[in-house]
């Protein structure tokens, strides 16, 4: 096809290398409006492209959001355990305690205290100089609404099977140090995680054509109500997420005990290539936007939680914690600005008991796939897997969880609606992946089509 692969690299994210199509042949149908929604693929792009990608960088970049609580040892709920993939390039680095800063570890979910003040300037694990120190979760807490919170959270519409983040076998992980990147994990194990999803807990249209196991023929065709379509679209856009990312990074060779990275063109085109996927390449790009497009409307649905004069980003650094807040109330502002939301109201708006019916097997089956997560062999593919889908599980409770949030307290903790720590840092993470990705698929448009102005003042 000619497709020109190029590799981006911006000033503050020159460890990321982003793949560029830049010949419309590859996607000529990757225009207009999505499906179930009423928004076209050309408006997205301008709003990523010139709104939120300038922000989301600088956002995950701080302290309180490159740090992730996450437990890589819990074992496979479903079959027996492969083991860990035994590449190098699997494992994952997780922060030693020694250089976790005093906040996190402070538990300390009440207020400033002069001990975090007083260690500011703790070394994070790129022995940073100006690394402040982060809590697990919103500051300004009583203890006693913190436990009120506690007992209630139980209660609500998870979407996904969270990690207790008190377990031992627990750590902090710093994103920016494990980036997701293709290992060289392949093969019946990972075969045997996404065909889980897609045939066991997956609302699949039976006409969709899967080439990930060769061995698996497709089934006949079917039809599927609105809810299971959305469901479907958001897991094939999370796996074209995952494949591009990497398909971007792709371990190209080990010589001399040096990993060489970069993107692997053959890689893509079988992934994504129309004449290559029976014409499914261009669908799952769609999705890809469809994906995006839920996680938009879920931030902006969820800024008044952030609002609240109470809530803080607690790290136990004044002076970052009110920049980050600040940063993050702006990128709301930039959520809430965009005119084509997906309207999740549409959902679900049945017969009530029918309805409640379908929401709680949307619900039991999407976190059914959290747990699936357990079953990667590869401990960095299953980090960020894991982020990932509790990214967009995250995304889905606030989405339906609108009468909750209109209700909130201004001046306490809601026993309604309550985003823990681990939450929201997947869920920024989360979208952060989706953005750089349109950003690149956007720029083939810009640079394609002569009446569009070029892209400018994005570093």
């Amino acid at each position: 096809l000619g497709c020109v692969w190029r590799v981006l690299r911006t000033a503050e994210q020159s460890r990321a290398a982003l793949l560029i199509l830049r010949s419309p042949c590859c996607f000529p149908q990757l225009t207009g409006v999505l499906d179930d929604c009423f928004c076209d693929i050309e408006s997205i792009d301008v709003f990523n492209n010139f709104k939120i990608y300038p922000r989301i960088q600088k956002l995950t970049e701080r302290d309180y959001f490159r740090y992730y609580r996450v437990n890589l040892n819990r074992p496979c709920p479903f079959w027996a355990d492969d083991g860990h993939c035994s590449i190098k390039d699997c494992q994952v680095e997780p922060c030693p305690e020694s250089k976790i800063p005093v906040g996190i570890k402070s538990g300390n979910y009440n207020r400033y205290s002069q001990v975090t003040n007083a260690n500011t300037d703790i070394v994070d694990c790129e022995q940073a100089q100006d690394l402040g120190a982060i809590n697990s979760t919103l500051s300004n807490y009583s203890k006693e609404a913190f436990e009120d919170w506690a007992r209630h959270d139980d209660a609500q519409d998870h979407f996904c099977e969270l990690d207790d983040e008190t377990s031992p076998d627990a750590d902090y992980v710093d994103l920016l140090l494990n980036p997701e990147r293709y290992t060289g994990y392949k093969g019946p194990s990972a075969w045997r995680v996404w065909n889980s999803i897609y045939e066991e807990n997956c609302f699949k249209p039976r006409s969709v054509y899967r080439p990930l196991n060769p061995l698996v023929p497709p089934r006949g065709k079917g039809c599927l109500c609105l809810e299971k379509r959305v469901f479907y679209r958001l897991i094939s856009g999370l796996h074209s997420s995952i494949n591009i990312h990497l398909c971007a990074e792709y371990l190209l060779d080990e010589g001399w005990g040096k990993s060489l990275w970069g993107p692997n063109v053959q890689e893509f085109r079988q992934r994504f290539d129309p004449a290559e996927t029976k014409g499914e390449g261009t669908r799952r790009l769609k999705n890809l936007y469809f994906l995006y497009l839920i996680e938009l409307r879920a931030l902006s649905k969820v800024a008044p939680y952030f609002d609240r004069a109470f809530v803080n980003l607690y790290t136990g650094d004044r002076q970052e914690d009110r920049a980050t807040k600040e940063l993050l109330l702006q990128f709301f502002n930039e959520t809430k600005a965009f005119p084509m939301h997906f309207d999740e109201k549409s959902m679900f708006a049945g017969q009530k008991i029918e309805a409640k019916t379908l929401k709680e097997e949307f619900r039991l089956h999407f976190k059914n796939i959290s747990r699936i997560m357990d079953c990667v062999g590869c401990s960095k593919c299953r980090l960020w897997g894991k982020l990932q889908t509790q990214g967009l599980g995250t995304a889905l409770k606030i989405l339906f969880s609108e009468k909750e949030i209109k209700n909130l307290p201004e001046h306490s903790p809601s026993k309604g609606f309550q985003l823990t720590r681990q939450e929201i840092v997947a869920l920024l993470n989360g979208f952060g992946r989706l953005i750089p990705l349109l950003y690149t698929l956007g720029f083939i448009l810009f640079s394609t089509n002569p009446t569009t102005p070029p892209l400018i003042g994005l570093n």
